[in-house]
């Protein structure tokens, strides 16, 4: 095809030069004696121009359209001061075309890509190839390639081996459900897809590799939002012979040098916090510390009031009574107010109260709600007096279920920083530590809050004797509120693994069912060990500033799971399914 360049990376340094470009017609524009072609590929767009004197390929050139497939040779110019772009890299040059070829002829696109916005999401998934020759979601897709490289030629001189994880295996429980793969050698057995290397890349340390590191495709069949996706790709890493500094520290020092390097950032080392201060102060695991607002206890001082609505929570231990103020807030209206009520509710609020405070100096007649007559006047100053209350705040009031109360008022700060665009940094990234070893399930067992391969910052016995109070050697990256991944160091011990599902509930019988390969594994010299994964997809999300992490992947599911591209999920002949010994049974309606 004898292409010489990429037409976005044509330049004024290449004035006079003849060159070939090959890419796609975004634009057409008729002057007359003058036909002006916007020719397009993946680096950029340049301008291509055709007058009579081209002859036959001035010809040809009119009768291109948007989205055809062309070959232009041609002299690089430069433009006259009036015409220069300065919106486009190339927009100080033009190449004055003196050859043309059209390679392939294009219909009407499903629709115009420069109005994509317009465009419904299943449209756009469905003519994914089309949605893709846009410039933002090719400036993506190559700034993830970017990114990639990046993190390889990390991990490759910090001394890890990209070492490849199967992608058939067997169903381990770990949180989520597993895709399953019915095997046609091995009757009514199953391959399950991993949700992630996990147990493999422990066994890579006990054979001794010491660093290794993969960038892998995981699988998880969970309900979807937007930064999930049933599919996903993980920068998963495991080193031996370290602790929980060496490994946080090798992550920390990596996303450092990826922001400098590709988005000119700086960032200061990480502040940690741990679990328990992080879900008191602002309600979750993963806060955004980019918003100055926490959540305050006020769980004492309404112990002795009548009105049950608090004082009920107030005395149940399990149960949580929290505020959150928000500066200059009361000019809130009572209409985004009730929108923030039906907001919390999705967390299992029962409602939202508040306070706004009008004029403080006025005592509580000074202040505006519908339950003070319920706290009474001293409480309610007692209240204004602990959050350091200010005129024009408006506070809000949770009390329920502790996780309930987190969660509501958690969510709550994102969603008011953001409406009144509180952020006081571009980017905070945090580190997560001391995490609960277990929590609670429903019928009063205790579920691992990581995976249960983590290792408990306890002795065995102490793990033994109050499980439910047992802290682990995990560790979370946050940053601006979103997980970015994290990891633990691992149990490399037999003794401690067995002891840590003997507390899951799971006997000797199903731990060698599952297990057995990892306990036995355990007995043959395993190394101290521990690792990180992070999600590659909600990195890039994060970086590019996307709505979405199926903007930043090639070819993304529905959030029902579907590729409307190819429309998949599809059925398979009952060939097959005999191969495969399975026969379906249809459900009723």
């Amino acid at each position: 095809m004898d292409r010489s360049i990429y037409c976005g990376l044509v330049r004024s340094s290449h004035i006079d030069e003849e060159i070939t470009l090959c890419g796609w017609v975004d634009r057409r524009r008729d002057h007359g004696g003058v036909i002006f072609l916007d020719l397009r590929d993946r680096e950029g767009i340049v301008q291509i121009v055709f007058d009579s004197d081209a002859g036959k390929f001035f010809d040809l050139a009119d009768s291109v359209r948007s989205e055809y497939v062309l070959k232009v040779t041609g002299k690089v110019r430069r433009r006259s001061d009036a015409t220069v772009n300065s919106n486009m890299v190339t927009g100080e040059i033009e190449v004055y075309a003196t050859d043309l070829e059209i390679l392939n002829v294009a219909q009407t696109p499903p629709f115009q890509l420069d109005d994509h916005v317009t465009v419904g999401e299943d449209v756009r998934l469905k003519y994914r190839y089309m949605d893709l020759r846009r410039t933002e979601m090719q400036n993506s897709l190559r700034f993830r390639s970017k990114i990639t490289s990046s993190i390889r030629n990390y991990l490759v001189n910090d001394g890890f081996l990209d070492i490849e994880t199967p992608i058939m295996t067997r169903a381990t429980p770990e949180g989520a459900r597993d895709y399953l793969i019915p095997s046609r050698t091995h009757a009514g057995q199953f391959f399950a897809m991993p949700q992630s290397p996990q147990l493999f890349k422990q066994m890579l340390m006990v054979a001794g590799f010491d660093r290794y590191y993969q960038i892998a495709k995981c699988f998880r069949d969970e309900d979807l939002r937007a930064d999930r996706q049933p599919e996903f790709t993980q920068i998963d890493i495991e080193a031996s012979f370290i602790d929980e500094e060496d490994i946080m520290s090798t992550s920390e020092t990596m996303m450092t040098h990826i922001f400098a390097e590709h988005m000119g950032v700086e960032f200061q080392p990480f502040p940690r916090m741990t679990y328990a201060e992080a879900m008191d102060r602002f309600g979750s695991d993963k806060p955004d510390l980019r918003i100055p607002l926490e959540l305050v206890e006020i769980k004492d001082l309404l112990k002795d009031i009548e009105f049950k609505v608090f004082s009920g929570p107030a005395n149940d231990p399990t149960c949580r009574v929290a505020a959150l103020k928000v500066p200059g807030g009361a000019e809130i209206s009572r209409k985004k107010i009730d929108d923030y009520t039906k907001f919390v509710s999705i967390y299992g609020a029962k409602g939202l109260a508040w306070i706004k405070v009008n004029a403080l100096e006025d005592g509580v007649d000074g202040l505006q709600s519908p339950i003070i007559k319920f706290l009474g006047d001293d409480v309610t100053l007692n209240i204004m007096e602990r959050l350091n209350a200010k005129n024009g705040d408006i506070i809000f009031f949770g009390a329920d279920k502790s996780s309930v109360v987190s969660e509501a008022l958690g969510a709550l700060r994102c969603k008011v920083g953001e409406d009144l665009n509180l952020y006081t940094s571009e980017w905070a990234p945090m580190w997560v530590i001391d995490f609960p070893m277990f929590e609670a399930t429903d019928n009063g067992g205790l579920t691992p809050l990581h995976h249960p391969f983590t290792a408990p910052s306890c002795s065995m016995e102490d793990l033994q004797s109050d499980p439910a109070n047992a802290l682990s050697r995990a560790y979370d990256m946050v940053l601006n509120g979103v997980e970015l991944g994290g990891g633990s160091i691992r149990i490399h011990d037999q003794k401690m693994q067995a002891a840590v599902f003997d507390v899951l509930g799971i006997n000797e019988t199903e731990q060698r069912e599952k297990f057995g390969f990892l306990l036995d594994a355990l007995k043959f010299g395993a190394p101290p060990h521990g690792g990180v994964a992070f999600g590659l997809d909600r990195l890039i999300m994060l970086m590019v500033g996307a709505d979405s992490i199926r903007d930043v992947i090639a070819f993304p599911k529905t959030q029902s799971a579907a590729c409307l591209l190819t429309n998949a999920p599809s059925y398979v002949d009952a060939a097959q399914l005999r191969e495969l010994n399975i026969r379906l049974h249809k459900k009723e309606d």
